[in-house]
């Protein structure tokens, strides 16, 4: 029987699909003309829809002076505008253009999604559903720390 990867050694490959990650995410936001971050940002409000500038805040952790200037960069690209809410004249909600984001992006992200969904279908069901196990835990513990990170700004080396 083959021996079980050492957790460094998984720990070390997290660090390492991360890094692989934030290229990909780079070279396909330079591609389009975006920043890596606005990119990872622009896919935020993608999939989560139509927000208001807080929520788009809260969601990604930035101030309401970065989350104003993406907001006004996606804008300038027609990848997003502000609207008023019709529930809530008082807000302003950022709308995601589906149109513009398919026609700058969708390339690249339908030839992402299907390499690593070839990929996935390599897997037994068993195997995949511990990949899903790690991913969202993952995600929480990451989500978390983030939290209390932020919690934690008003203390110096608080993180």
């Amino acid at each position: 029987m083959k021996n079980s990867p050492r957790v460094e050694d998984i720990t070390d490959l997290g660090r390492e699909l991360s890094d692989a990650t934030l290229r990909l995410h780079h070279t396909i936001a330079q591609k389009a003309g975006l920043s890596g971050t606005d990119h990872k940002y622009l896919g935020l409000l993608t999939r989560n829809g139509p927000m208001t500038a807080g929520e788009l805040g809260q969601r990604s952790g930035l101030t309401s002076g970065a989350v104003t200037g993406l907001i006004d960069r996606l804008e300038a690209k027609q990848l997003a505008e502000r609207r008023a809410d019709p529930d809530d004249r008082r807000k302003i909600l950022i709308v995601p253009n589906a149109a513009q984001i398919q026609k700058l992006l969708g390339p690249s992200s339908a030839k992402l999604e299907r390499r690593i969904v070839a990929h996935l279908k390599t897997f037994s069901p068993r195997d995949t559903q511990v990949i899903e196990r790690y991913l969202k835990q993952t995600i929480q513990i990451l989500n978390e720390l983030a939290e209390s990170f932020h919690a934690d700004e008003s203390t110096p080396g608080g993180c």
